[in-house]
């Protein structure tokens, strides 16, 4: 980006971007509905570059808006806007703002469904470790050996 660049230059990119990672997000939910976790790994890695270009773009603005006198900020785009009295620039901002707070809402349900399906598989670890039935029940260790839970098998002999 040079330095001439204005601030509303990255936006439409952002916006683009954005809408691009709300819909990531949301296939991402229906993969952790589905505990589809072969979904999910090819999706994040796609996911981490939307990302990563959308904090690029991001600085891209703020450096933009220092430039021009602004707080190199989101708080500062809101003075820029009123200085450049565009309409279509502040309702390329507006939605991207929008579209930001849904991507934020996405990732906190995310976040939720991911803890839900962490707790159900430690459930399912812990039924495995503990034993159900008597002395005869067999665990397994972390190398996949197997010891038993009954009375020990040796006998001293003295």
């Amino acid at each position: 980006m040079s330095s001439m660049t204005s601030p509303g230059t990255t936006l439409t990119f952002e916006h683009e971007r954005i809408e691009a990672l709300v819909e990531l997000m949301k296939q991402e939910q229906q993969f952790l509905v589905s505990a589809d976790a072969d979904g999910l790994a090819q999706l994040t890695p796609r996911k981490v570059a939307l990302v990563q270009e959308l904090a690029q773009r991001s600085r891209e603005r703020h450096a933009a808006l220092s430039r021009a006198g602004f707080e190199p900020s989101e708080a500062g785009m809101e003075p820029w806007l009123a200085a450049q009295a565009d309409e279509a620039v502040r309702s390329t901002w507006t939605a991207l703002l929008a579209q930001t707070l849904e991507a934020k809402e996405l990732n906190r349900v995310n976040g939720m469904l991911i803890n839900r399906q962490m707790a159900h598989n430690q459930t399912v670890l812990n039924a495995l470790r503990t034993p159900t039935g008597g002395a005869d029940q067999a665990l397994y260790g972390a190398k996949g050996q197997t010891f038993g839970s009954g009375p020990s098998q040796r006998f001293v002999v003295g």
